[in-house]
């Protein structure tokens, strides 16, 4: 299966503004790209790339005054399977876990393990450890909160979506990955394409998405808790403990976002 994805996001830039973007496919399906997601923008600006601190690819540049678009265009390889599941995947224990996934047993800006600790312990104590404990966390984090762009607010953290019982994609995964690592399961924050090969329509229109990854039995594990289902053609752009480490676009200075189209579209064999 062959996927096309891509964004375009035209911004109103009242002076030059610095930003830092985050909008290329992770360097883990860097061996599926077709044809590579540069990103391009116009007027044409120097770019300048790094990896940050959780490897996802970033791109620094000077935005100038006025209109200014940026975005990629991508070819992905799939396989065309649904998300893996393991239902016999293991819990490890705390002093068993590798060094690398301790960050992601710990509180972050927008996931609060300390003060969902016990509403955590509280719900899932009983349920079996492992793959069941984690998806049973799923659906209640599914089932507990509303959908609706309508409720979209940068600011809200895990124990505001708990409290509040409305958000967004953002928010659902928040939420799950507070309740997960307060039940002493690493999970980290991951943001991209979700596409709706495979599901009935009519479909929405197409926005960027965040899930989560768990690690369980010595790997990690996607886990959805907005659609709370396997799905077709997920792809990963970056991933750290929150949201704030992932930010798709990062301005230092005002604008005002006047344009935003994401695709990610099965090619036709």
């Amino acid at each position: 299966m062959r996927i096309r994805v891509g964004c375009e996001l035209v911004y109103d830039m009242p002076a030059p503004t610095p930003m830092i973007v985050i909008l290329n496919v992770h360097y883990s399906l860097f061996n599926r790209l077709e044809a590579a997601d540069h990103l391009i923008t116009d007027p044409p600006v120097p770019i300048e790339s790094y990896r940050d601190a959780f490897g996802n690819w970033c791109c620094r540049l000077v935005a100038p005054a006025g209109r200014f678009k940026l975005g990629t265009d991508g070819v992905v390889q799939d396989n065309g399977a649904p998300d893996p599941v393991a239902t016999d995947a293991a819990q490890h224990a705390v002093q068993d876990l590798p060094s690398n996934t301790l960050e992601y047993l710990l509180g972050s800006r927008y996931c609060e393990t300390d003060m969902l600790s016990d509403r955590a312990w509280t719900l899932f104590e009983r349920t079996p450890p492992g793959w069941a404990r984690v998806q049973a966390i799923c659906d209640f984090v599914n089932g507990h909160v509303s959908f609706g762009y309508e409720h979209s607010r940068a600011t809200r953290t895990a124990a505001e979506t708990m409290a509040e019982g409305v958000g967004v994609c953002r928010d659902y995964t928040h939420l799950a990955v507070a309740l997960t690592r307060a039940m002493n399961i690493p999970a980290r924050y991951c943001t991209g394409y979700i596409s709706d090969i495979g599901q009935p329509k009519p479909w929405a229109e197409m926005d960027f998405a965040a899930w989560m990854e768990v690690y369980l039995g010595g790997k990690w594990w996607v886990f959805d808790p907005r659609n709370n289902e396997p799905r077709i053609g997920r792809v990963l752009i970056a991933q750290g403990r929150d949201a704030a480490d992932v930010p798709l676009t990062h301005t230092f200075g005002p604008n005002v976002l006047t344009g935003f189209k994401v695709w990610t579209d099965e090619i036709p064999a």
